[in-house]
């Protein structure tokens, strides 16, 4: 089934079930209100919803059942619009290389076997067709596109065999950076902060059965394409197929392994977002699902990186397909304006 979240006027809005094809929804409120409320009782709450989702899925085919309302997208925020925490791994580790190298950095000795992760704000997120407040143009906008993963109730000590049961949903992310505030804030050995903004979400997550075949050992095995316009001046731009890595075989830590890595040492509750990293593969011809790895690239060609970071007027549209062209997720869609 694939959820989404309507937004209502309150802080957490309608959680809703969205139709197989996209195009209706219908209302989840007497089941539960939001979509944390279901993660907090997700034994309960995700067979009643699917129940939903079956009886608006045999309408839309012309059977009985629930027809729904018909769905703008635009009205949608992010699934979970503030969530309990938002972690962010780099499971990616042609993303890690590239950025190491072009900076003369030698990859971390443990880069294989120790996930690198950080946590982010997660008290405001952004929805899919937020715009993007350009603060700073000095500041390198950045953006960078990720698959996520929900978590039910994630116990401490939880292993990489018994992580499935505690990924619920699976979802888009674009996880938006200010490249020209990283070098500072790492040095002083904290971390991110301000160079991390909200984080945007695709505007359906969905549980992992309707992914089929393409969801296994942890890894979403579908390309994961992003759509760049660059700004013209003319308030059209032109648009490219900026990346289509394949986000399931080069992800060297899977979302199993990542959620037995946070575990280790303490639990974590149901409505914790776990993000891949940059999507990337070692094949140039799929792309790159961020400025900085094609500014890394041009460092490591040509000794100085040419591609500009995002401006305004720029938009990033970020969505994956399955093999047969449906749209899973919803697409991210965002323009970035002067704040």
């Amino acid at each position: 089934m694939r959820l989404a979240t309507l937004r209502d006027g309150t802080r957490d809005g309608a959680l809703v079930v969205v139709g197989r094809g996209g195009r209706t929804f219908a209302r989840a409120g007497e089941i539960v209100p939001t979509l944390q409320a279901a993660l907090d009782d997700w034994p309960h709450a995700a067979p009643a919803l699917a129940a939903l989702a079956a009886r608006l899925d045999a309408a839309g085919a012309g059977g009985p059942g629930d027809a729904g309302e018909p769905l703008d997208e635009t009205r949608l925020g992010p699934p979970l619009p503030r969530a309990y925490e938002w972690i962010d791994g780099s499971a990616f580790l042609n993303h890690v290389r590239l950025a190491r190298r072009a900076r003369g950095a030698a990859p971390p000795a443990t880069l294989e076997t120790d996930p690198l992760i950080y946590q982010g704000g997660s008290g405001v997120l952004a929805g899919p067709r937020d715009d993007i407040p350009l603060v700073d143009s000095s500041l390198g906008l950045d953006f960078e596109a990720e698959v996520a993963v929900i978590l039910g109730d994630v116990p401490r000590g939880t292993g990489a065999g018994e992580a499935p049961g505690q990924i619920h949903l699976i979802m888009l992310a674009n996880d938006i950076t200010l490249r020209n505030l990283v070098p500072d804030e790492l040095a002083k050995g904290f971390g991110f902060f301000q160079s991390k903004p909200a984080t945007a979400f695709s505007p359906f997550a969905v549980t992992p059965d309707e992914l089929g075949e393409a969801w296994r050992d942890g890894r979403v095995h579908l390309p994961l394409r992003s759509t760049y316009t660059r700004a013209d001046g003319t308030g059209t731009g032109t648009s490219t197929l900026f990346a289509d890595p394949d986000a399931g075989p080069e992800m060297h830590f899977s979302f199993f392994d990542l959620v037995a890595h946070l575990a280790r040492t303490r639990a974590f509750c149901a409505g914790t977002i776990l993000g891949s990293g940059t999507v990337s593969n070692v094949d140039r011809a799929r792309g790159v699902s961020c400025l900085a790895e094609r500014r890394a690239i041009e460092m490591i060609d040509g000794g100085r990186a040419t591609t500009p970071f995002m401006a305004v007027g720029d938009r990033i549209a970020i969505e994956m397909r399955d093999a047969a062209g449906r749209d899973l997720f919803g697409r991210i869609d965002q323009r970035v304006v002067r704040a």
